[in-house]
């Protein structure tokens, strides 16, 4: 089911809230509103690039495995194509079912890859997430917020600069997990929205 219809709702509910703050009601409450973006603590925090270094490491792994099962089927297809002439019609056809064969399991290993993969980027998400909330939490105690929204994903179309806290969640991560073990040197993050 499309998640579209939540988030419209919750377009709805957040544009409501934010109507509210504005309303004279709202203002003597003090009501005050924050929202941070998600991707950018991802993409600039110390503890993101790890985590999207890790990330980085098992696509690569799974690529290079792939383009193994990719050579064999190439060495194959030469192999049936050479043979036409001089092979027996049994080693051929042996020949031949062993390219099927190979060709379904690079099929299948692709398959697997990308749900693997997926899980890890999703596994990877919730760590970041993880750490991050409690620390958007204290700025929210601490700064008097009542709501704090994700920038782009609760449908928010504009917000002023003055109401985006990210740098300041990216600040307080990276002093949190500054006594953490350093990883190696992260590898150049990727961009999570192009493709795998």
């Amino acid at each position: 089911m499309s998640r579209t219809p939540h988030r419209f709702t919750f377009a709805l509910l957040a544009a409501a809230l934010i109507g509210l703050c504005a309303t004279p009601a709202g203002a003597q409450q003090g009501m005050k509103i924050a929202v941070h973006n998600t991707e950018q603590v991802l993409l600039e925090s110390a503890t993101g690039k790890r985590a999207l270094a890790d990330l980085q490491t098992v696509k690569e792994e799974k690529e290079k495995q792939g383009q193994a099962l990719q050579k064999e089927i190439n060495d194959l297809r030469n192999r049936v194509s050479e043979g036409r002439l001089s092979l027996s019609e049994d080693k051929l056809a042996a020949l031949q079912q062993q390219l099927e064969d190979r060709t379904i399991s690079l099929q299948r290993f692709q398959d697997d890859a990308q749900r693997d993969l997926n899980k890890k980027k999703d596994e990877v998400l919730a760590s970041v997430d993880r750490k991050v909330m409690p620390i958007i939490a204290q700025i929210g105690k601490e700064k008097g917020y009542a709501l704090i929204f994700r920038k782009f994903e609760s449908g928010l179309i504009y917000a002023a600069d003055e109401v985006d806290i990210t740098s300041e969640i990216i600040k307080r991560i990276d002093a949190a997990n500054a006594g953490a073990a350093p990883a190696a040197a992260p590898a150049p993050a990727p961009n999570p929205g192009s493709g795998g």
